[in-house]
């Protein structure tokens, strides 16, 4: 280009300038002076008009301007972010001329969030029945206030599991999952329950919602009826997750292991006709006490349960149904999971046999006495075990069940005088009582050796301690037992009925204060005692 295109090109651009300064100016203002906002914020649109250049600031951290500067008539967006705090805020957006520096002023006004507890469906109904694991239901709620949950007083059978709710972003509301598990209905009534959800701080509301729970009513047993009888059956082999369960198509004299009255069984009256005499439940998965449908077998005389999954792990309770089967004779919970048995249990004044056996007590029940159970004469509560520890006194584990926790042998248990004592594979420790100071446990007698011509003089010629004179099984083997085995057990006059040397003698691994497990005095053989017992058949070959 030459020099003269040049000068002509720059003589054009300065006469088009002029003439723009010579033009009609547009007046610099805004069609908004102030933006009402919720507490959501958003996007506002301010209409700016002006001919010159112009620039947009704020000192509010919470507001955005786009675009920050610019030349001539242009939109602008006002960008508020969502508020943090319950108190409403002002912020301003000032506009300038960078000609005149004339500036306009917008005044944004922002609400604050209000205290809300709000949840989308305040009403949740519940079936009277569903399996372990199944009973449960989630609420979400949205909050921007920690709250706790309030659970009626008399809706014992619904509860609430903790929960965590993360304010990390001021007063905006945030969501959290609330879970709520709940019981079996055992009534033939609803259950209805209302639970607020309660602000834990001392703030004005806006909103709090309520959440109103209604459970089904129980399905009807009859009582005292065999309909009734098949109903708990099904019921109880549902709850407790049977493994093979009765078909309820077929009658219930055709379901295994389920024995009816018939007349001409002893004891059966016109009423028991029909109904549940004797049941056996066996291989199941439960988790829970046993089903409340137990309390409507009212005419059992024995009920047999054993076999639940993974009992070592379980930490269960019996539970007080069954207690209401005042004609039980004979019961077995086995292998079941069980760390107590409840008080109430003692109504029970016609048991005769009690099998716990295989389950985790730490200790010997308390309502296990003669006095609650006055007609009992067998207790079997063998192999209590969790897990076998050799050494008790090197295991940093004490929840190993196997009346790990009494402090000496269960004198009392001796002391009952039962035909049936079985206490095999547990982890009783210390030694056996001689009841030589005990006043409660007298001395055989002459009168008595007179009358019994099974009994040898020698008892009452070395005042030997008359224990348990009606038992005729005693087990205690492989217990963590030590010291000197009393006379009283070594010269019992049925001894040899014991098999002492498979279940009584034998004791395994060390007690929690190190001591060996063994009797100092184990006998060699038992010639001593057939000496004494002159009238007794010695067996010939190994008697041990």
């Amino acid at each position: 280009m030459t020099l003269k295109k040049y000068i002509a090109a720059a003589t054009v651009a300065l006469l088009a300038v002029g003439c723009d300064r010579g033009g009609e100016q547009i007046a610099f203002e805004i069609d908004r002076a102030q933006i009402e906002v919720s507490e959501v914020g958003g996007t506002e649109l301010v209409q700016l008009s002006s001919s010159d250049d112009w620039i947009a600031s704020t000192d509010n951290t919470w507001i955005t301007i786009s675009p920050a500067n610019g030349r001539g008539s242009t939109p602008c967006k006002i960008i508020i972010d969502s508020a943090l705090t319950a108190t409403p805020r002002t912020g301003v957006v000032r506009i300038e001329n960078t000609r005149t520096w004339k500036s306009q002023d917008i005044v944004v006004e922002q609400r604050g969030y209000p205290y809300t507890i709000e949840i989308d469906d305040n009403a949740v109904e519940l079936s009277n029945f569903e399996e372990y694991g199944k009973r449960y239901f989630d609420v979400r709620v949205r909050s921007n206030v920690d709250f706790e949950v309030d659970v009626p007083d008399n809706a014992g059978w619904l509860t609430s599991e903790s929960h965590f709710l993360t304010l990390d972003r001021g007063v905006r509301p945030r969501e959290v999952t609330v879970r709520f598990n709940w019981d079996i209905n055992t009534s033939p009534r609803e259950r209805l329950a209302e639970v607020v959800f309660r602000p834990k701080s001392d703030v004005e509301m806006s909103r709090q919602d309520a959440l109103n729970v209604r459970q089904q009513a129980s399905e009807p047993i009859v009582e005292n009826t065999r309909e009734g009888d098949s109903v708990a059956l099904l019921s109880i082999a549902r709850a407790m997750g049977v493994y093979t369960m009765w078909d309820a198509s077929t009658p219930m004299n055709e379901w295994s292991n389920v024995v009816l009255w018939e007349e001409q069984m002893e004891g059966c009256t016109p009423a028991k006709v029909g109904r549940v005499r004797s049941v056996e439940i066996m291989l199941f998965h439960t988790r829970e006490k046993l089903p409340y449908e137990i309390r409507y077998l009212t005419a059992a005389e024995e009920i047999y349960i054993f076999g639940n999954t993974n009992t070592f792990m379980l930490n269960l309770e019996l539970g007080d149904e069954i207690s209401e089967l005042t004609e039980l004779k004979r019961l077995t919970v086995g292998a079941y999971g069980l760390i107590d048995l409840p008080q109430s249990l003692a109504k029970l004044k016609n048991l005769e046999y009690l099998n716990v056996c295989a389950n985790n007590f730490q200790r010997v029940p308390k309502v296990l006495t003669k006095e609650n159970f006055p007609k009992l004469r067998s207790l079997v509560m063998n192999a209590n075990q969790r897990s076998l520890v050799y050494d008790l006194s090197n295991s940093v584990r004490k929840d190993l069940g196997g009346f790990i926790d009494e402090e000496e042998f269960p004198v009392d248990l001796i002391k009952w005088d039962l035909d049936t004592l079985v206490l095999s594979v547990n982890y009783l420790q210390g030694e056996l009582p001689t009841f030589e100071d005990d006043p409660e446990v007298p001395y055989y007698t002459q009168e008595e050796i007179d009358a019994v011509d099974t009994l040898p003089q020698f008892l009452v010629d070395n005042r030997i301690k008359k224990v348990m004179p009606s038992t005729k099984r005693f087990a205690i083997n492989f217990n963590r037992l030590y010291g000197k085995l009393p006379d009283w057990l070594l010269y019992h006059p049925a001894l040899d009925w014991w098999l002492p040397y498979s279940l009584v003698f034998q004791q395994e691994g060390r007690a929690q204060n190190g001591r060996q497990a063994m009797f100092e005095n184990e006998p060699v053989n038992l010639n001593y005692y057939y000496d004494v017992y002159t009238f007794k058949q010695k067996p010939t070959g190994d008697y041990e």
